[in-house]
């Protein structure tokens, strides 16, 4: 640590100040109103709300974006809403707030038919940076100076013909991240590709190379953001919009820079062809299908929160819908959710790997215990040392200025104390040097903690004083800081240790970060304010709450309890399986091909399926015990031509199953590349659409498939919604699995235990058992 000589001089001037002052009121720390939620947060408000994005608006009040919908088809209108916008005080309670187009301002340049998809929002720069993918591909940006505009087009920034390898439809799904070094990223992609590029400073254009940062079958909607010292890249695959039968799963990989590479947990790089785990988010058998497009929001407490779509399995699918693009016949119902995200040993995961929650939970902490937006009074609040009023900024209300170079405090009525999180909006308004600070705790001058945006020192600057010793530490800000535009700085005291970050907008992409240590084992209570010294400055949105508690471990996942012998098979006979074990019987008279021999069953792929209308193929079938079970099985399979694939299913007919298998798929625009994939398939009726659709098959994707993959599928009758729920997970070593999501169906009738091994031939499956077992955990 050292000591800051410009700061230093700064506490003795305001220690002169106080001389004869009394000391502020010491008020109880009171603590936020308890309050719930229940998902979706939007109903009653719009019928869906796909793909939403979401930030904090200067006015104080959260705003979410949504692609291209029917938002209002229960109401009994007919068409969609063009990039709907809604607006919330507490990321719970929304209303509608317009359409960043009404089909008269629809830009003119835009391609017939084009219907724009998942909008990202952030500020940067001074304004709000939308932008927008268009259904047959490219990225567009607007900027606007509130959320909701009037807006500036600035047309396509990214297109196919930019560099990055996705299908001709695939340059969609955009989000932007800025670095430490204040570099703006563009990540895009879809199907199967996500590719990243450097922006110019006003992030308007695309520089330099594009990276390819993921590979994944049907992987799009990429979400990054910075935590610590690392980048992470949130993304969801296996498919969105197809009602119950959406298999959407959020997915995550870490890097140490913006371009990656990024890998799992596991080590797994992104850019693998291969299924990934890194799973943040998936179906878990609570009436909620396809989670999955997420953006990420933090509270005042500093709680992260991911905000998704999800897909009600009771009413999932509308009627036919008049789009822009035709007549949509079974367009889903996506309804924005929002659910805690926790970090836990360095990697998110949703509630602690519950997943969806259907039920009331804690709400977000969005009202401070002590500070003011300025869009009212500001009784009690008083300064020191200079004169700050409020002033009304369009698109911000009430914004709290100074107007003189005074060195000088604006501090609240109220103090606060232990472990807390406070932050506000900071920007310097005049002047050539100076600081602007957010004050955590002020007792007197002579004790007070403040985190300076310090234009001279171009730093971001902590500095406790404590009896009139001002210790600082502090770190180079980016050279194209602009320190007169808005930015957002929070500080979070815990224990000992108080970290202050600065970032454009409160989504937690800090530029700059810096700790120091407080002169106790705790914050001791104090106001929180607005300071400022050697320039004019202003001050928005302040706040302090008690800080967030963060979640250390994952809830248990399913694991085997007892075996049980006769609903298992280890392999051990020679020849047919079904004379081996009679208890094995075959649906269409069994494969010639499939033997039993030296602890193995063996059994080629052949030119045969078991898809939609197509049953061909043979399936081996065993009964399954009464109640919940485990099945697991260890399989080497050694497939590399598309669609080869074998695995284990839970089969009640020809037309209705679960399937988990290790197969091989193409990739789009690969040039013949293909994936190695853990696939987890469903195929029932789907009555929702109109015409009601008499099968319907769905894909999911686990964790990385091996040479030997060990697969599991956990049985359970749900008695609250009476479905068969299936989850899957998968191994390469068979001790640590990758847990992934849950597909449920009507039950109707008990399930067999089966296995399969079909497809293009010229690839072999060995299975080195069948083991079920009781169900624990």
């Amino acid at each position: 640590m050292r000591v800051r000589r410009a700061l230093s001089l700064l506490a003795a001037a305001l220690t002169a100040l106080a001389v004869g002052a009394a000391p502020a009121p010491v008020a109880a720390t009171p603590q936020p109103a308890a309050g719930t939620y229940t998902n979706p947060v939007t109903a009653g408000v719009v019928d869906t709300f796909p793909d939403p994005a979401m930030i904090r608006g200067a006015d104080g009040n959260w705003y979410a974006y949504g692609t291209t919908n029917p938002i209002f088809n229960s109401r009994g209108e007919t068409g969609e809403h063009i990039l709907p916008v809604l607006r919330s005080p507490d990321m719970v309670h929304w209303t509608y707030a317009g359409d960043v187009y009404t089909e008269a301002t629809r830009p003119s340049w835009w391609p017939a038919g084009t219907r724009p998809f998942a909008p990202d929002i952030h500020y940067v720069a001074g304004s709000y940076h939308l932008t927008y993918g268009l259904s047959g591909g490219g990225v567009v940006l607007l900027t606007g100076p509130t959320p909701t505009g009037p807006w500036t087009d600035h047309g396509l920034i990214a297109t196919l013909g930019t560099g990055c390898p996705t299908n001709p439809a695939g340059t969609i799904d955009q989000s932007m991240i800025t670095d430490t070094t204040g570099t703006h990223y563009l990540y895009w992609g879809s199907y199967d590709t996500v590719c990243v590029s450097a922006m110019n400073t006003d992030a308007t254009r695309l520089t330099g190379p594009i990276t390819q940062v993921l590979h994944g079958r049907r992987a799009e909607g990429s979400f990054p953001v910075r935590r610590g010292d690392h980048y992470y890249l949130f993304y969801s695959d296996a498919g969105c919009c197809q009602g119950s039968f959406s298999g959407y799963t959020v997915k995550v990989g870490r890097a140490d820079n913006p371009r990656g590479p990024f890998y799992t947990q596991d080590g797994q790089a992104l850019t693998d062809l291969s299924s990934k785990n890194g799973i943040v988010l998936a179906a878990n058998g609570n009436g909620f299908a396809g989670p999955g497009h997420n953006a990420i929001q933090t509270d005042l407490s500093g709680q992260d929160w991911l905000v998704y779509h999800a897909i009600p399995s009771s009413d999932p699918d509308f009627p036919p819908v008049s789009t822009d693009d035709g007549v949509k016949p079974s367009l889903s119902k996506r309804p924005m959710m929002i659910d805690r995200l926790d970090w836990i040993d360095g990697w998110p995961v949703v509630r602690a790997g519950a997943g969806p929650s259907a039920g009331p939970q804690p709400a977000p902490v969005t009202t401070p215990v002590v500070g003011s937006t300025f869009n009212g009074p500001t009784t009690g609040w008083s300064a020191r040392g200079g004169a700050w009023k409020v002033e009304q900024e369009p698109g911000s209300g009430g914004v709290l200025t100074q107007s003189s170079s005074d060195t000088s405090y604006y501090l609240s009525p109220q103090q606060i104390g232990g472990d807390i999180r406070a932050q506000g909006r900071l920007k310097l308004t005049g002047g050539a040097g100076g600081a602007v600070g957010l004050t955590v705790s002020d007792r007197n001058a002579r004790n007070t903690i403040t985190a300076w945006v310090d234009r001279e020192h171009h730093t971001l600057a902590a500095t406790v004083t404590n009896a009139g010793v001002a210790t600082t530490n502090s770190v180079a800000l980016p050279s194209t800081f602009e320190f007169g535009a808005w930015h957002e700085v929070a500080v979070e005291a815990r224990g000992g240790t108080l970290t202050a970050e600065v970032s454009d907008d409160g989504l937690r992409d800090a530029q700059a970060t810096v700790t120091v240590n407080l002169s106790g084992p705790k914050l001791q209570p104090g106001r929180i304010g607005v300071a400022s010294t050697a320039a004019p400055a202003a001050a928005d949105n302040l706040s302090a709450v008690p800080l967030y508690q963060p979640v250390t471990s994952r809830v248990a996942e399913p694991a085997p309890g007892v075996l049980l012998p006769g609903y298992s098979d280890d392999f051990t006979g020679t020849g047919r399986p079904e004379a081996v074990d009679p208890a094995w019987t075959w649906v269409r008279g069994g494969a010639a091909t499939a033997t039993e021999g030296g602890g193995t069953l063996t059994w080629p792929t052949q030119a045969a399926e078991l898809y939609l209308g197509d049953n061909t193929a043979p399936v081996l079938l065993r009964d399954a015990p009464p109640g919940d079970f485990l099945v697991e099985t260890k399989l080497a399979f050694d497939g590399t031509k598309a669609a080869q694939q074998a695995g284990i299913l839970l089969y009640g007919n020809d037309d209705r199953y679960f399937k988990l298998v290790h197969s091989v798929l193409p990739m789009t625009a690969g040039n013949g590349a293909v994936f190695q994939q853990t696939e987890f398939d469903k195929e029932g009726d789907r009555p929702t659409t109109i015409p009601p659709t008499p099968v319907f098959n769905g894909p999911m994707f686990g964790g990385p498939p091996g040479a030997t993959t060990w697969l599991r599928l956990a049985y359970h009758h749900n008695p609250g919604t009476g479905a068969d729920d299936v989850r899957e997970a998968s191994s390469t070593d068979g001790v640590h699995w990758s847990w992934g999501g849950t597909w449920s169906l009507p039950h109707q009738g008990p399930l067999k235990i089966g296995v399969v091994s079909m497809n293009t031939p010229g690839a072999t499956a060995v299975f080195d058992y069948v083991h079920t077992f009781t169900t624990a955990g």
